[in-house]
């Protein structure tokens, strides 16, 4: 019992090493390389899914919701971040048609971004007390639904004075105000990188402890099967409304990092496609999987927007043009490449394993070689 602990211990501190480790090489790397180079897009953009992904996970990989709704949720965190974190005299220029808009105060970015959670989380109790009592495919259609309402809401004319209509908000903070600047302007120390890890490592990390707390264990006993954890004394309502409240927050921190990311915010631009795209994610790296999350969220990221970038464009090999290479040839392959990975990892990257697990399996590969 004692050896089994022990192993415990090591492998869940061999993995903080891991994860410090990728935390100092991202900084480092962030004064090393310059600031233009796309690996820095994909990191901020890829911290920014892993925790909405992460997040879908709890409902749909812990509690057994099958929710659409991720989009919905972080089109509120994006909207109530931009609203409150625009300087009251960049007003005037962002909502030109509204006199200013409503807002006349601004707040600190990250009391913006724990409102913005607050408020997809209000919206999630409200939503939550009808559309949970369905299930399965009914429940998906439902929460679907609502972000397209919801989308369709805030680009509203009668709202225009808070959320801008169907303009676009902008002139907030953005991952580029953490970067510590000298007296002419330059950077000295760049952070802008580095904090979109931490706010996602940082909410990541509440979800794990939440997993793995007495309420956790509650969610997967629903999962596995609702008559007898009702049994046991879980009550069913209550604790799929906190999880969909938990897991509608921390999509709307994501979508405040989002806005923080993309420097401006539309409604138009938050469509069902997006959360087609994290569901991917979750799929992709095994539903389940905290550690699967995370990783796939970088690999979707990396292989859409980077790596497979060069086939949208000709190629020529001396006079010889290499066909097929086109516009939109990039979706084409990262479509392929998908279906390679669905067929061939039927649970995922991760299956239902994460860090530690691994560990542990290599710890013991290692004892059994050792042994021989």
């Amino acid at each position: 019992m004692t050896m089994n602990k022990k192993k415990i211990d090591s492998a869940t501190i061999i993995s903080a090493v891991i994860v410090l480790a990728l935390y100092a090489a991202v900084f480092i790397a962030e004064q090393l390389i310059p600031a233009t180079s796309m690996l820095f897009t994909v990191i901020k953009k890829g911290a920014t899914y892993a925790l909405v992904a992460v997040s879908m996970n709890l409902l749909n990989g812990f509690t057994g919701i099958f929710s659409l709704g991720q989009a919905g949720f972080m089109l509120i965190g994006a909207y109530v971040y931009g609203i409150f974190t625009i300087p009251v005299a960049s007003r005037m220029d962002v909502y030109q048609y509204y006199n200013g808009g409503l807002v006349q105060f601004t707040l600190p970015v990250f009391a913006a971004m724990l409102l913005a959670g607050l408020a997809a989380a209000f919206f999630a109790f409200l939503i939550g007390l009808p559309v949970l009592r369905l299930k399965s495919d009914y429940l998906a259609i439902a929460t679907l639904g609502f972000a397209e309402i919801i989308r369709a809401l805030f680009q509203w004319d009668k709202l225009g004075p808070v959320t801008n209509g169907s303009n676009m908000l902008r002139l907030f903070p953005s991952f580029n105000d953490f970067n510590i600047k000298n007296a002419d302007g330059t950077v000295a120390v760049y952070f802008s990188t580095l904090v979109p890890m931490l706010i996602a490592g940082v909410c990541i990390g509440v979800i794990i402890l939440l997993i793995n707390s007495t309420f956790g264990r509650a969610l997967r006993a629903m999962k596995d099967d609702e008559i007898a954890a009702e049994a046991m004394g879980i009550r069913l309502a209550s604790h799929k409304r906190l999880a969909f409240c938990i897991s509608s927050f921390f999509a709307g921190v994501g979508g405040a990092m989002l806005a923080m990311y993309q420097t401006t915010v539309q409604a138009k631009s938050f469509t069902t496609a997006m959360t087609y795209e994290i569901l991917l994610i979750v799929v992709i790296g095994g539903i389940g999987s905290v550690t699967g999350s995370c990783l796939s969220s970088f690999l979707f990221v990396a292989a859409s927007e980077w790596w497979l970038r060069f086939l949208d464009q000709k190629q020529m090999i001396g006079d010889f043009e290499v066909p097929l290479l086109r516009n939109g040839f990039r979706l084409v392959v990262f479509s392929i490449i998908i279906m390679i990975v669905v067929l061939f990892f039927r649970q995922g990257i991760m299956g239902t394993k994460e860090l530690p697990d691994l560990i542990r399996g290599l710890q013991g590969k290692n004892k059994g070689g050792a042994d021989k």
